[in-house]
């Protein structure tokens, strides 16, 4: 019966004092990268929106479409081969080759129109800076007597990606910066994934550069900064410029993957989201990445296509882990491909209600080497709010939880919905539970 309240908490947000602020609560949506990495094309990402549309009374609202939609052979070496669309401005358009809609049409406004006639958002994705060709052709840039050349900054190259060169901290590359932003604005974006800005190297004035250019377009769009992992020596400065930062490097469907440095796996996350959970609240939300959980096919950002490799319980542990720290939801699978277990987690109400409507949570004595961890959020009227409690494992066995409590409450599991407090022989009760190897578990307590 709590579940009610905290549900319609969800639903009203909008209605109250947050409305004033963008992002009000963690984003939730989906994300082509983890399924698709630069090659989806207009007809699958329309396929996987009719499978959002499904998600979408859950809280599962953006639809993305990562890196690559301008290119016209994705599957290319380099930027010879990939060859990119730009217009006369040096303005990136959508391959025709895969986006056919934008042949008679402004870009990708059919799809944006599509999306938000599904009641969704659409976002895109972009590397900073402006176009190497746009440069080597030296375009001019829209409704200015600057050109391409005056903006670029021909010293400033993204290490793993050569596509671009970075943009000048001068008028031209603020000019430049606005007509890409109005551009997406006038295709209805709402959400605009800006890559290779948020560490590797850490861009702070094309940040500001970006964020004044989204106040310039007239269009609310939330700004989601990428890759990590972000030094939190910054929060302050990405907190008052975007809505998401990343707070961690690419994470993939893997537990660990040390020795290596990258990518990252689900035990990152810990460590991270700890560490910047302070720094959570309506219109800040620090990201740990997207969840690589589904189908990962049929051609992922990184490895072969596959399922994802995660077990069944390291995935509830990923899926648990973000949502009690707030991290935002962004999906990667194929959602053509889910199966019924994934179904059944990615439509766990009460779980989905508290990373929307917590306005606390933290990790509980953390320390990096712990084996178990426990974090708690709070939701609900701040005078008597209602309490989760989330147990990790971390460790390679099974760990028995048998935890003394201090007051005859009650431990709703939010998995089976089983009171998991029981009567010990002294007539006190116990949180009694049993967590197999990277298994969580969490509950509501009453």
């Amino acid at each position: 019966m709590r579940l009610l309240p905290i549900l319609a908490a969800a639903t009203c947000l909008a209605g109250t004092a947050f409305a004033a602020t963008l992002a009000p609560t963690p984003p939730m949506g989906w994300n082509s990268w983890d399924a698709y990495g630069l090659t989806i094309t207009e007809a699958q990402f329309r396929e996987n929106v009719a499978e959002l549309v499904k998600l979408k009374p859950y809280g599962w609202t953006y639809a993305v479409i990562d890196e690559g939609w301008y290119m016209e052979n994705p599957f290319g070496k380099g930027l010879a081969e990939r060859k990119y669309k730009l217009d006369g401005n040096g303005l990136l358009l959508p391959a025709l080759s895969r986006f056919p809609s934008a042949e008679k049409a402004d870009g990708l406004k059919p799809l944006g129109d599509y999306v938000h006639a599904q009641g969704l958002k659409f976002g895109v994705h972009v590397i900073r800076g402006i176009p190497k060709d746009a440069v080597t052709a030296n375009l001019p840039i829209a409704g200015t007597t600057f050109k391409a050349a005056d903006a670029a900054d021909t010293t400033d190259l993204c290490p793993w990606d050569d596509g671009n060169f970075g943009i000048k901290d001068n008028a031209a590359g603020q000019a430049y910066y606005d007509t890409m932003v109005k551009k997406y604005a006038d295709w209805g974006v709402d959400f605009i994934k800006v890559d290779c800005i948020a560490d590797h190297p850490y861009k702070p004035k094309e940040i500001r550069q970006i964020a004044k250019a989204i106040k310039n377009s007239g269009r609310e769009i939330v700004l989601s900064l990428s890759p990590g992992p972000t030094n939190i020596s910054h929060a302050a400065e990405v907190g008052e410029l975007a809505q998401m930062w990343r707070i961690a490097d690419d994470s993939w469907d893997s537990w660990s993957f040390k020795p290596a440095n990258w990518p990252n796996g689900l035990e990152t996350g810990f460590e991270k989201l700890a560490e910047w959970s302070q720094y959570a609240k309506p219109g800040n939300w620090p990201d740990a990445d997207m969840l690589p959980f589904g189908s990962l096919t049929p051609n992922p950002g990184w490895g072969e296509a596959r399922q994802s490799r995660l077990t069944p319980e390291e995935t509830k542990s990923w899926f648990t882990l973000w949502a009690i720290a707030r991290s935002p939801l962004i999906l990667g699978a194929n959602l053509t491909k889910l199966d019924e277990p994934l179904k059944a987690l990615l439509t766990n109400k009460e779980l989905i209600a508290v990373n929307q409507t917590a306005w606390e949570s933290h990790a509980v004595n953390y320390k990096s080497g712990d084996t178990l961890v426990v974090w708690e959020a709070k939701t609900g009227p701040r005078e008597k709010p209602v309490v989760y409690r989330a147990y990790f494992n971390l460790a390679k066995t099974d760990v028995d939880l048998s935890i003394s409590l201090t007051e005859p409450k009650k431990y709703i599991s939010l998995f089976d919905g089983k009171d998991y407090a029981v009567a010990a022989p002294d007539g006190k009760k116990r949180l009694q539970a049993k967590l197999s190897p990277h298994a969580s578990a969490i509950f509501r307590v009453e």
